[in-house]
């Protein structure tokens, strides 16, 4: 059936599967717009360009503007396993991934993505891209559910208690409550431009309590020659970290991608490239122990595997083994691109979850999910559905390195970044955001947030409408109920409350993290 409009429609189901399964679950919406609705086998390229007979689905009625969710139950025949992805067909010339699902022979695999609906056109279809054949499920509309979990998982109500000294209620106090740190961590990479430039400090430190360096922690910056170690600017970077209290995600350890890997070290023998990870490490950890409240310990390693080929398929387990018992309350990372920003053979979600398990597998119990987020045009159905997948791990997920294409014009970038930030901050699963936007000499990697000057572009209006303004708690002002309480509903992290009573001031303060219960606070006058 066709659901409602967006504004009134049903809400967004958030419900994923990451295990092989039997029999197929109900499908979610009971079927949704596609209830009693059957593939037809139609001719199609699929993802290598080979032609194959590929189940396609009729979509009809469309809303431009609208996002909508796409869910499927798939198995294969012939093989053990299939990377299965769906696309939806733009027009006669172009179509787009929205969804894949690595499925295997045996038992069904749940499929789960979305799209944002931008063509006037009020029809498409969905082709299902494999060597192999497909059975599906469900279509329905998206839900507009940002506000709700928002309103649910990002803040919390709170109820001020005045007393005076022996005890009984005070009603018609004046009651001020300011919020003075959010709970949730948004943050921003810094390179080493920002320790000599004082007006991108003051910028950075208005804004951003969390933070990552760019390049200057990485291998090939602290060790380009054997045993040449420089720290210098790292220590130099720490320094501004410890200065202004903020907390810095490690980024990173190891990198594969042989772009990065020295020259030095692709020569090596097992053991001598063991021995050199070994003293990585320990460099590191001589300087660093406990100062990163996360580690990248390997980045990017569903595209590359330059450890696994020298080292054997445990080379990842083996890094975090390690670098846990170096340093054993940090939160340890793997960090991926393209598992949220769009389809990819290599990096997908399913790939990305069977890695973590092998991970928990292997003994690790303090893992982290990074999303680089490096994005051009974002899908918020198909980030949600990818999320809500990943979600189902009960792992932290960051979003680590988000930026937008440079090829979009300024306001494009903005458009863009917003639609990215609201959805992550909506999904209950995540639990930070990072920025790649770090200004250098030569610009930023593809998103800057200010010009030379340190003055807003808009994406850094965006940044300042989000960060400063809607998510976090406005000041409040009232008196105290004949019941001598003053109740609110405001974002997590520290707050201060100032009474006022027989013309003095009493000044309070608390914290408030996540709980469906209300918050109960007393201040004595």
């Amino acid at each position: 059936m066709l659901m409602l409009m967006w504004e009134g429609g049903p809400a967004y189901d958030p419900s994923a599967w990451t295990e092989c399964q039997a029999e197929p679950e109900a499908p979610l919406y009971n079927g949704g717009i596609l209830t009693n609705k059957f593939p037809v086998y139609k001719p199609v390229k699929d993802i290598n360009g080979d032609m194959v007979y590929s189940p396609t689905l009729s979509l009809e009625n469309l809303s431009p503007g609208s996002i909508y969710s796409f869910s499927s139950w798939v198995r294969v025949k012939n093989l053990d396993s299939a990377l299965v992805t769906t696309t939806l067909k733009l027009d006669t010339a172009y179509s787009k991934c929205i969804g894949s699902v690595i499925a295997k022979k045996g038992c069904w695999s749940f499929l789960k993505g979305g799209f944002l609906w931008d063509s006037p056109s009020n029809s498409s279809q969905i082709d299902f891209q494999s060597s192999e054949q497909t059975k599906s499920y469900n279509y329905v509309k998206f839900g507009q559910t940002e506000n709700l979990v928002v309103f649910q998982e990002r803040k919390r109500a709170v109820m001020i208690h005045v007393v005076d000294k022996n005890g009984f209620i005070v009603t018609g106090a004046a009651v001020k409550v300011n919020q003075i740190s959010t709970d949730f961590p948004f943050g921003t990479v810094i390179s080493r431009t920002i320790l000599e430039n004082l007006p991108y400090q003051k910028w950075f430190l208005e804004r951003f309590k969390t933070t990552v360096f760019e390049n200057e922690l990485k291998w090939f910056k602290t060790e380009p020659l054997p045993g040449q170690l420089n720290y210098t600017v790292v220590d130099q970077m720490m320094e501004f970290v410890r200065k202004n209290s903020l907390i810095a995600r490690g980024h990173n350890m190891f990198w594969p991608d042989p772009i990065y890997v020295q020259d030095w070290l692709e020569n090596m023998t097992a053991p001598q490239l063991q021995r050199a990870m070994k003293f990585r490490i320990d460099s590191v950890m001589s300087r660093y122990r406990t100062e990163f409240f996360h580690w990248d310990v390997s980045n990017e390693v569903l595209k590359f595997d330059f450890f696994e080929k020298k080292l054997g398929p445990k080379a990842t387990l083996d890094m975090f083994k390690k670098i846990h018992r170096e340093d054993p309350l940090t939160t340890l990372f793997l960090n991926e691109f393209n598992i949220i920003e769009q389809c990819d053979p290599k990096a997908n979600v399913d790939s990305y979850i069977n890695k973590l398990k092998e991970l928990k597998k292997g003994g690790v119990t303090l893992a982290g999910i990074g999303l680089e987020s490096h994005f051009s045009i974002p899908n918020p159905g198909f980030m949600r559905a990818v999320l809500d997948k990943l979600a189902t791990l009960k792992l932290p997920i960051w979003l680590t390195e988000v930026d937008v294409n440079r090829v979009h014009g300024l306001e494009e970038q903005a458009l863009y970044l917003e639609q990215i930030l609201r959805e992550a901050f909506s999904h209950p699963g995540v639990n930070g955001i990072m920025l790649w936007s770090a200004r250098s000499v030569g610009g930023c990697y593809q998103t800057c947030l200010t010009d030379e000057k340190f003055q807003n572009l808009p994406t850094g209006d965006i940044i300042d409408q989000l960060l400063l303004k809607e998510w976090k708690t406005e000041t409040k002002r009232g008196k105290t109920n004949e019941f001598g309480s003053y109740n609110f509903r405001g974002f997590l992290g520290d707050y201060k409350v100032s009474v006022i009573y027989n013309h003095t001031v009493f000044n309070s303060s608390f914290s408030l993290g996540r709980g469906v219960e209300t918050k109960h606070i007393t201040v004595h006058v």
